[in-house]
């Protein structure tokens, strides 16, 4: 009897391995992260912690446990993560080194999908795991969202705060909106977050709540009517604010667009939150420019600081094109708005100079996304208030 018992014993022991290794190769999305990954494969930067290798080998998104251990080794000591960098890479053993001794820096952030991504993920392997670390790993980063949040709502795009744009509240690449999508997501019991205590709970459902206030707050008002928002909002005054030299104070429309989306898919919306969507949908249709597309065309090869440019970009004119919006419209006068690294306010994409207008996005097709679901939102929410009917 003793013998079988112990058979039974192992025979369990082998199905709980097996069952373990079989969750840590289960599939969990990556492409969370493809922003960070390009831009570390693509910019070169001096400021990186580590560098890609030529041909640097990748796991497999399959090998979770893996990914996962990679996710906790960039995890700085304050709970954050850097930007820029390729979760699945297979580290050598020098660039592990060099990782892990950044782990005291404080330069943490939440741009381009960074940090909340890391926690979703962690969240996720730990629920196909039972791996304890990667619980701990993910609520170190959901205290370090709640720490990094302004008393009026907002978030930065780095914590702790530095002496530049960054200390502003960020909605640009979808800093903000991220956050809170993943405190969302533990506000609404996703399974994946189902091991978050009680009292961590209370706080994300505050925070989201104080975030929805924000982004009411700062809806700019332009011409005396509510139009959308802008890339970065002073964190104390919640006005307009430049983020980088080109990027300046005016209403975002490709940024914006995210929140009215996010808007649009709350249940039950105050009269407040009806408000802020339509005037933002009836911005959308007011901006719209017609018989205009963007053109890309190849250039002769400039090299610049941190790439060499080898195309160009010019608009056209071009009856059949659908309507397109600029990334940004001066507020009052509310005129397509450029600019160059110089900071100086420029009033079409011609005058930019070439490196910054092959290299950035000047022009959107995202308020059409918007105006596409509105008639939808609007007829459950808002019924007999359509601000498309003219």
């Amino acid at each position: 009897m003793v013998i079988i018992f112990k058979r039974i014993k192992l025979f369990a022991a082998s199905i709980l391995v097996s069952g373990s290794i079989f969750a840590q190769q289960a599939n969990i999305s990556t492409e969370r992260f493809s922003d960070s990954m390009n831009h570390w494969y693509s910019i070169r930067d001096k400021g990186n912690v580590v560098n890609p290798s030529p041909n640097q080998p990748k796991y497999p998104e399959t090998d979770i446990a893996k990914i996962a251990d990679n996710i906790l080794l960039y995890q700085r000591n304050n709970g954050g993560w850097p930007k820029n960098y390729d979760m699945q890479a297979i580290l050598t053993k020098e660039q592990t080194d060099s990782v892990r001794k950044a782990k005291k820096q404080i330069h943490s952030t939440f741009d381009n999908s960074t940090t909340y991504t890391h926690v979703e993920y962690l969240a996720e392997v730990y629920s196909a795991t039972k791996i304890e670390k990667y619980k701990e790993g993910c609520l170190k980063g959901i205290n370090f969202m709640l720490k990094a949040q302004f008393s009026n709502g907002g978030w930065p795009q780095y914590y702790p705060l530095e002496e530049n744009y960054s200390r502003h509240i960020t909605y640009n690449d979808g800093a903000m909106l991220g956050v809170m999508s993943t405190l969302k997501r533990i506000n609404d019991n996703d399974p994946a977050f189902a091991f978050v205590p009680v009292d961590i709970r209370k706080k994300t459902k505050q925070a989201y709540d104080k975030g929805l206030e924000c982004i009411l707050k700062t809806q700019i008002i332009s011409k005396g009517r509510l139009t959308a928002w802008c890339q970065q909002h002073d964190e104390v005054t919640l006005k307009p604010a430049w983020a980088r030299a080109y990027e300046m104070p005016s209403i975002c429309n490709g940024e914006s667009v995210p929140i009215v989306m996010m808007l649009m898919s709350l249940d039950n919306p105050d009269k407040r939150i009806i408000e802020s969507v339509q005037s933002a949908i009836k911005w959308f249709e007011e901006s719209k420019i017609y018989n205009a597309k963007v053109k890309t065309v190849p250039s002769q090869p400039e090299e610049s600081q941190y790439k060499t440019i080898r195309i160009d970009r010019v608009v056209v004119t071009d009856t059949t094109a659908p309507p397109i919006w600029t990334r940004f419209y001066e507020i009052d006068t509310e005129r397509p708005l450029f600019s160059d690294r110089n900071s100086k306010f420029l009033y079409s994409m011609a005058e930019v100079g070439h490196e910054r207008r092959a290299g950035y996005g000047w022009y959107t097709y995202a308020p059409q996304q918007a105006l596409a679901k509105y008639p939808k939102w609007q007829k459950k929410w808002a019924p007999g208030k359509n601000v498309l009917t003219k």
